[in-house]
């Protein structure tokens, strides 16, 4: 990726230990964070690091920040005093094998005579090798100050130079899905495809936006308890943020709102089968959630009716208390048959009845 190149040509030049290094991009491109990785990588190095940010200082006192920032007592001394204190200073790194880094975040808001101050510190040298590494960090506007003449000195300095722009929609992707996957993110809840077009359209690849508007969609589902982010979701955390004034731009009217959610992302839960479903079991999975479905339907069969057009449907007890209320006693089909004796008059059929022999 291009930030990773950014990163190897960033640790190229911190081992050259020399001059300038220049990264630049839009607001919230990555800069600073480049450079908290190549610290990182370079972590075992002895190296003292010095971060300036505030950069709208005139010259005399931008160097008095550099030297404060190194731990050089720069309190009521002229300028050759403060040069002579970092010298030593440096000098005392070197002899431990140690190097001095200077990093000035929003460099483009620097003056002429400020740069011209910094590079005169890269003129403090010892047996020909410089005593101090500048990283310039700014805006795109760095990269035009830098190409003027009066900083063609500083610009022949630069040893290496790199420039961080907006990610394109297939990188915003997997930006979002790196950076959920280091937190342990097992696609819990899922975002469709949808809401990653809203996430791109949102911040246009600058990765601060990503980071502004994947916090809110998660908090959102969070508190609304949803494992699932869709569309809907998207939009109303777009509408709270431009509510807000966190954003620069309206895209409320974008026609992505519009449309409706695609298919689960690959590897989201909903692309595999339920627990104990797989093939030949039972069925095919088709790779959409489906939830259990039951329709109502009559288990019981139509009871005997003489009805034929309209019979009547079995209803438990009380079809059977109607049967014998409504019509006629039934036993007497059942008890009575013509030429033969009445079988309620047969023994043993009471209590009191006399037990047959063969009991």
């Amino acid at each position: 990726s291009r930030f990773a190149k950014a990163k190897a040509y960033m640790a190229y030049a911190f081992r050259r230990a020399e001059g300038f290094v220049l990264v630049t991009g839009p607001p919230g491109t990555g800069k600073t964070t480049l450079i908290g990785d190549v610290l990182d990588y370079l972590a075992k190095e002895n190296v003292v690091v010095a971060n300036l940010v505030s950069t709208q200082l005139a010259a005399d006192d931008l160097l008095r920040s550099v030297a404060f920032a190194f731990e050089v007592d720069a309190h009521e001394r002229d300028k050759s005093t403060l040069l002579e204190n970092l010298r030593a200073r440096f000098m005392a790194l070197r002899e431990t094998d140690g190097r001095a880094l200077l990093i000035v975040d929003e460099a483009q808001d620097l003056s002429e005579r400020a740069m011209e101050e910094l590079r005169l510190l890269t003129n403090l040298q010892q047996d020909g090798r410089p005593l101090l590494q500048i990283f310039l960090l700014g805006q795109p506007e760095l990269r035009h100050l830098m190409r003027g003449k009066a900083l063609e000195p500083v610009h022949q300095r630069i040893v290496a130079a790199t420039h961080l722009e907006a990610l394109q929609q297939e990188e915003t992707s997997a930006y979002v899905e790196h950076r959920l996957k280091v937190v342990g993110w097992q696609g819990d809840p899922e975002l469709t495809r949808r809401v990653y077009t809203v996430i791109y359209r949102f911040s246009e690849g600058v990765p601060r936006r990503i980071n502004l508007i994947c916090n809110r969609l998660f908090l959102n589902a969070f508190v609304e308890q949803r494992h699932r982010i869709t569309i809907a979701d998207a939009k109303v955390v777009v509408q709270e943020l431009h509510e807000e004034q966190l954003s620069t731009r309206n895209i409320l009217g974008d026609t992505i709102f519009a449309e409706t959610d695609d298919e689960p992302v690959a590897g989201s839960p909903d692309t595999q089968p339920p627990a104990g479903v797989e093939s030949g079991q039972g069925g095919s999975w088709t790779g959409v959630k489906e939830r259990a479905r039951f329709d109502a339907q009559e288990v019981s069969p139509p009871a005997a009716s003489s009805d034929i057009k309209n019979p009547r449907k079995y209803m438990g007890p009380e079809q059977r208390r109607g049967h014998r209320r409504g019509r006629e006693d039934r036993r007497k089909d059942i008890r009575f048959e013509l030429d033969k004796e009445d079988r309620r008059k047969e023994s043993g059929r009471r209590r009191d009845d006399k037990a047959p022999d063969f009991w």
